[in-house]
């Protein structure tokens, strides 16, 4: 499967040949900061399937945390689209919302970092849930 994406301006694009690895929804306090206060839906692919096409993304990392994840925004608009995290050394970690076609998440198999979550987030039924982060 071919899959494109890129940020709000779109002067950043990225394409995906490959198949989501997995889908998730995090409700950890970093991505309430993100995503203005939601949980962050995601899918986790191959870092090999996945390549900026167009335009390069502006990454940041915490400077008071160990071992912090690399977030990659849009210079111009400061869209989120991307994270790699070096638990996943293999795995590009997409925000869903940067998806041409967002549909194709379909609802996450799972929900993480639900000891951060607040009272109004709603949170799916029917899927597993994990008070911190999932290990496969």
């Amino acid at each position: 499967m071919s899959i494109e994406g890129g940020c709000y301006c779109g002067n950043v694009r990225y394409t995906i040949d490959g198949d989501f690895v997995f889908k998730g929804e995090c409700c950890c306090r970093e991505c309430q900061y993100i995503s203005g206060g939601n949980p962050n839906l995601v899918v986790g692919v191959p870092r090999d399937t996945f390549r900026i096409t167009e335009g390069e993304p502006k990454p940041f990392r915490r400077k008071d945390l160990d071992n912090p994840v690399t977030r990659e925004f849009c210079p111009d608009c400061g869209t989120h689209l991307l994270t790699r995290a070096p638990s996943l050394p293999d795995i590009v970690i997409v925000k869903v919302g940067t998806l041409d076609d967002p549909s194709l998440y379909g609802g996450p198999d799972y929900v993480i970092w639900t000891h951060d979550a607040q009272p109004f987030h709603l949170l799916p039924e029917g899927v597993q849930k994990f008070e911190k982060f999932r290990h496969s």
